[in-house]
């Protein structure tokens, strides 16, 4: 079941507290706050992607230098001496 993200609205037309709560996509977005009964509404925030593309299996597929290589890809390192770059395995 996806988790939404509401808005508590306050009568001078600012935003409040925030809450999450866990509905079935099929359900009407809420018009009231389930506890206090004030006016919500439905805040759109970014979703939060698990599994095969996170950030920390991205960076280590991007720090795998055979994989690169397999693939036609060149890594390149910087030399904090000249600034230049070069190959990976073939530094000055």
């Amino acid at each position: 079941m996806p988790i939404y993200e509401y808005q508590v609205q306050n009568p001078d037309g600012t935003g409040g507290a925030r809450f999450e709560i866990e509905q079935p996509a099929a359900d009407p977005p809420l018009d009231r706050h389930p506890l206090t009964g004030e006016p919500v509404r439905r805040v759109l925030s970014a979703p939060n992607l698990t599994g095969q593309h996170n950030e920390r299996r991205v960076r280590a597929a991007l720090n795998d230098t055979e994989k690169l290589a397999r693939l036609g890809f060149t890594k390149y390192k910087r030399d904090p001496a000249d600034g230049c770059y070069y190959p990976l395995g073939r530094e000055p």
